[in-house]
């Protein structure tokens, strides 16, 4: 495919805001698109070059895409800038240049490989004088396009394609309107989250190939809510009662032929193995030639003493969440020891476990993992009795911990929060009369501050709730912050603001913040009680909204969704 014509396929999807009409011309776009070339054509319409956790990043900045429109177009490098200022849009100065001054000695033959081809040649681009070269190229390939294409080509280096949609509607396309296949797509989608390679193997009939591989993350599974043990018991019949952890959620992929180890985020981004040096020896607490370990680190305290029979005393999250600096890495570790909680299983010795019943993928974790020391596989009960569960969940309630997880005993390990295969159970607050769980939230937007706030540059700021591709707003928050917290959010948000309203955001115009950010902070509130609101897009609201945590350990994808709340409701009304 050509590359004018894909980008005349962006301008439509960038016109258009019906859910609907974005997944009708993707569709039309993936059929116009070879087998060979819809991998490519896939990440460019998503503004990668490659699935997240590969780390395949152009590192080009507005500054430096600045400089190569101005050597493209032979303009000023002052004057694109000023035009930057003015416009907000990289990709709409680019398109302005091109049009007003530039010849037309353009190759508009370029196809969809040649450009990915020259973007993987600028991002692999390392060492002495890689910035100068970056710019160069990407100059090169600004002054071989037409001005539409010039558009796009330029919005991709800073992550500002401004379409409005993401996997998920790729799968639906890629489904075409079919919801057996849909389920299909995205199951497999699930095991091996490269959105371009699953989008190649459909187009090839060869989805049924999918499975999951040491070294590329899953999409983890996640719990449901509920707060009644006896609609557990209804919904789910016999299940496995295990204690919960408040601490970070990560993969561990182990291969002993060539000694890889890989860690992953429960976002499924990839952590440097020196950031966690413990795990450098995983493999002396494996008993299998490869494996996936779905697993959650928890801090130990190390001042504390060990009473006999105590067990470790584990740290907060917040502590826990120190392990994931960058610097001061054999500090951290020695002042915050990591144990791992293993939880599950997912491959081993190239037999997939993904299908396989909980209670015999359990079995399995029994004979993989050493338990004791680094990695540590926990008590779990057997049960279809109601007050198992709650006797569990008071124990360990009572140990600091964040009550019980229950899970289905025949159930598979199912991606995402489908079905009543996970249920969590615990207390925010540990107090009467509130929400008894928080909530995930994006942020959206934020105001100024006034009075003692304008110091801090945020006076509160607007979340929202995730609704399929799109962001629904739920509350503002603008109490319960320390003076330090609004500090952060602060940092945190100017380097996140933009000055349109994402695409993907669906607010009344009441609510408009100062300023809008595009969806990347999720945070974690508590709130007294969730209410019905018409004020907001999503129906409901928070009463007295409290930031418990910034939650980097999380994607936007994984915010609780309007169903959730919806279901939290219900359930604050039993």
């Amino acid at each position: 495919m050509k590359f004018k014509v894909f980008a005349e396929y962006l301008e439509k999807l960038e016109k258009t805001p019906s859910r609907l009409e974005i997944t009708r011309i993707l569709t039309d776009l993936f059929k116009d698109t070879s087998s060979g070339e819809i991998q490519k054509t896939v990440y460019l319409s998503l503004g990668v070059l490659a699935p997240n956790y590969e780390g395949v990043l152009l590192n080009l900045a507005e500054k430096m895409v600045a400089r190569a429109i101005a050597i493209a177009y032979k303009q000023d490098l002052q004057t694109v800038s000023k035009t930057y200022k003015e416009k907000g849009d990289m990709g709409d100065v680019a398109e302005h240049y091109h049009n007003s001054n530039y010849g037309s000695a353009m190759n508009k033959n370029l196809s969809v490989t040649d450009v990915y081809e020259k973007l993987l040649e600028i991002a692999r681009d390392d060492g002495e004088g890689s910035a100068d070269r970056k710019i160069k190229k990407m100059a090169d390939i600004l002054a071989r396009v037409d001005p539409l294409s010039a558009r796009y080509l330029a919005r991709i280096p800073v992550g500002k394609l401004r379409l409005g949609f993401s996997e998920k509607t790729v799968i639906a396309a890629l489904a075409k309107s079919d919801k057996k296949q849909e389920v299909e797509i995205e199951k497999a989608y699930n095991i091996r989250p490269d959105i371009g390679y699953i989008a190649r193997l459909v187009k090839s009939n060869k989805l049924q190939e999918t499975r999951p591989e040491v070294g590329v993350p899953v999409v983890p599974m996640l719990a449901q809510r509920l707060n009644s043990t006896s609609e557990m018991i209804k919904k789910m019949r016999e299940v496995s009662v295990e204690p919960k952890f408040d601490g970070l959620r990560i993969f561990i992929h182990f291969r002993r032929k060539d000694n890889l180890i890989k860690i992953f985020t429960r976002n499924m981004n990839a952590i440097d193995i020196n950031t966690f040096p413990e795990l450098l020896d995983v493999g002396k607490y494996i008993k299998a030639d490869e494996t996936i370990l779905d697993t959650e680190a928890i801090g130990l305290d190390p001042t504390s003493p060990r009473l006999r029979g105590a067990g470790p005393v584990f740290l907060d999250f917040q502590r826990t969440i120190q392990r994931r600096r960058k610097h001061d890495i054999a500090k951290n570790a020695s002042e915050i020891p990591l144990q791992f909680q293993v939880f599950d299983i997912l491959l081993v010795n190239g037999k997939s476990l993904i299908n396989t019943p909980y209670v015999a993928r359990r079995e399995e974790l029994e004979k993989v993992v050493v338990n004791g020391g680094l990695l540590r596989v926990d008590e779990n009960t057997i049960t279809d009795n109601p007050e198992v569960i709650k006797k569990y969940h008071e124990k360990y309630l009572k140990m600091g911990l964040e009550g019980v997880v229950v899970k289905k005993a025949n159930a598979g390990y199912v991606s995402g929060r489908t079905g009543w295969n996970w249920i969590k159970m615990k207390e925010a607050e540990g107090q009467s009369g509130r929400l008894s769980d928080t909530v995930d939230c994006v942020v959206m937007g934020y105001s100024v501050g006034k009075g003692k706030r304008s110091g801090f540059g945020v006076g509160q700021f607007l979340v929202g709730v995730k609704d399929g591709d799109v962001f629904k707003s739920v509350t503002k928050v603008g109490t319960g912050l320390t003076d330090e917290q609004f500090r952060e959010l602060n940092t945190r948000l100017r380097k996140l603001s933009t000055k349109e309203k994402p695409k993907e955001y669906e607010v009344h115009n009441d609510l408009t913040p100062d300023y809008w950010v595009s969806p990347s902070l999720v945070v974690e509130l508590a709130a007294d009680e969730i209410t019905k609101s018409p004020k907001h897009t999503s129906g409901l609201a928070l009463r007295f909204p409290r930031l418990v945590n910034f939650r980097d350990d999380k994607s936007v994808g994984e915010a609780t969704t309007i169903k959730e709340l919806r279901e939290m409701l219900r359930m604050q009304k039993v």
